[in-house]
């Protein structure tokens, strides 16, 4: 009886641990603190898109926009009660994450090309997680690297 309610912790563990993924949500549906304080601080954003995100197993609330003139995105992450987290950054151009993750990466879906980087760094200590868009077959996939290489997260977009 025991090895049965170990054996299904451990499958509830590993579906939670994969079905963290990045959800595109609503401007209705983004929390009115964090929409509050984006607004205050960002005025004039335009193409404003949000996303519920998991980082440092916290959850999060990603907004990529654009400032009125600029063709540059930026990124911020808040919680969900409206306090910024911390600002991140497209790292697609360049190759900054560990030699690891991409065996790692290799290791779980084969052939697969990226097609997004997003840095994130952790504003509570050492680390940073890579938040990639991952395209396998055809199909994109979320996924999280944590600053060591490690995937610590991956679903379908």
């Amino acid at each position: 009886m025991r090895n049965k309610f170990l054996s299904l912790g451990l499958i509830v563990l590993s579906i939670s641990s994969v079905s963290a993924y990045a959800e595109v949500i609503t401007k209705e549906t983004i929390p009115a603190p964090v929409l509050d304080q984006f607004y205050k601080k960002h005025p004039n954003a335009l193409d404003v898109i949000a996303e519920k995100k998991t980082h440092f197993k916290q959850g999060l609330i990603q907004i990529s926009y654009k400032e009125e003139k600029d063709k540059e995105v930026f990124i911020e992450l808040y919680r969900t009660n409206g306090k910024i987290f911390v600002s991140a950054d497209d790292v697609t151009a360049s190759n900054v994450m560990p030699a690891v993750a991409l065996d790692n990466l290799k290791a779980a879906f084969n052939k697969y090309s990226i097609k997004k980087t997003i840095l994130v760094p952790n504003p509570n200590g050492v680390g940073e997680d890579y938040d990639l868009i991952v395209n396998v077959d055809g199909v994109d996939w979320s996924v999280v690297i944590d600053y060591k290489g490690n995937i610590i997260q991956k679903s379908h977009e």
